[in-house]
């Protein structure tokens, strides 16, 4: 009986109880095991612990609701301000230069206001007279179309190698992301190892592209994002489908593959059209560079004689003088003018036509022609 005692006594103990007079008591704990065992006490213990729950008063409550209807009236007056005539108050700069169409609100009330004013005070210095028997409204005319077209024409070229330096670059992006995903990336790595390299105009797209999917941005959202950026017409084409494949849970690696060969075959394509139309181009800039060296002859020999003639005869009173007549130099000098000028606009916009596709690309020969039709007309004829 008492080996039973003492045995079940020292288990007590390891039990962390003893037994005094008959009564069991627990046994506290040292420091030092407190030490030992508070750290791993702790931590299981916070594993379990659930969060509790807080309960926000009515004051709390209020702030925080016009906290979050503030921030989502902000991101509303945003969002507007991006969009409609807003985004032209915000910033008119950056929307007149956004797309080469959108610097007509500029220029062409510039240019009704070079013209009507010109002309006013061209009437008012030396009267009605001026539109007929001088050229100084021609020159306001032709100064005014030369402020509505140039710039266009400038913003229209920019806004061309920017699309065609972009495009040029895709093919290889697309085949090196798909030579990524195909060795066992996922697309985000894959995009983020191919945004070391260089794409010339391209690269700072795919380095934001990266970013973005950096903050976890899905890669359909950050596709679309980069299409958007873009804004081409093959990048849009071949970006949608892309994001269609990877919405539909295809092969991305086969699809972007088969994305760059259709931009190569189509860079191609629109580069052997170029080369191939070249030769019309050459051909209306030769024609009415002919055409203003007939012109230039007819006056400067043929009509400047029969007008010497005509005076001449005019002034003998010979009979020849009923046959020639008075011959209006200035009058066939002026109506030659505005037929090469007149040739020079249209004959650049077709040639923009032929050889670009693109009656606003033929605007930079149109200008060209154009000055030197009036160049010609004003100081050499």
């Amino acid at each position: 009986m008492a080996i039973k005692d003492t045995f079940s006594n020292l288990f007590r103990r390891g039990k962390g109880e003893t037994e005094t007079g008959g009564r069991t008591w627990p046994v506290s704990k040292t420091p030092v095991e407190d030490k030992k065992t508070g750290k791993f006490s702790s931590i299981f213990g916070r594993s379990r612990r659930e969060a509790a729950p807080v309960d926000l008063g009515s004051r709390e409550l209020g702030e925080y609701e016009k906290e979050q209807h503030e921030i989502s009236q902000k991101l509303e007056r945003a969002k507007q301000s991006r969009s409609g005539i807003a985004r032209i108050f915000r910033h008119p700069f950056r929307f007149i230069f956004e797309k080469p169409l959108h610097i007509l609100i500029l220029t062409i009330p510039i240019a009704l206001i070079v013209f009507v004013f010109g002309t006013a005070f061209a009437i008012r210095d030396y009267g009605m007279s001026v539109l007929f028997t001088s050229t100084l409204v021609d020159d306001i005319v032709i100064l005014s179309i030369l402020i509505v077209i140039v710039p266009l024409a400038i913003l229209d070229f920019r806004e061309a190698q920017r699309i065609r330096h972009l495009e040029e670059a895709l093919p290889n992006f697309f085949r090196d992301l798909a030579g990524m995903n195909d060795s066992g990336m996922t697309l985000p790595n894959a995009i983020h190892l191919v945004a070391q390299s260089e794409y010339s105009t391209l690269t700072p797209y795919v380095r934001r592209l990266d970013n973005e999917m950096s903050w976890n941005t899905t890669f359909i959202d950050a596709i679309q994002r980069f299409r958007n950026r873009l804004g081409t017409p093959l990048s849009d084409r071949s970006i949608d489908l892309i994001a269609k494949a990877s919405r539909a849970g295809g092969d991305v690696s086969e699809v972007l593959r088969a994305a760059a060969v259709d931009t190569y075959e189509v860079i191609q394509l629109r580069s052997e059209r170029r080369n191939n139309m070249l030769i019309y181009v050459v051909i209306v800039l030769i024609s009415f560079m002919v055409f203003v060296f007939v012109i230039y002859i007819l006056v400067t020999t043929f009509l400047s004689t029969m007008a010497e003639a005509g005076s001449a005869a005019m002034s003998s009173g010979a009979g020849a003088a009923s046959f020639i007549g008075a011959v209006d130099l200035f009058f066939y000098e002026r109506i030659f003018s505005h037929a090469a000028m007149i040739q020079g606009l249209f004959s650049g916009l077709m040639a923009g036509q032929m050889g670009e596709a693109s009656a606003i690309a033929g605007l930079k020969y149109s200008a060209i022609m154009l000055l030197i039709a009036w160049v010609l007309f004003r100081f050499f004829i």
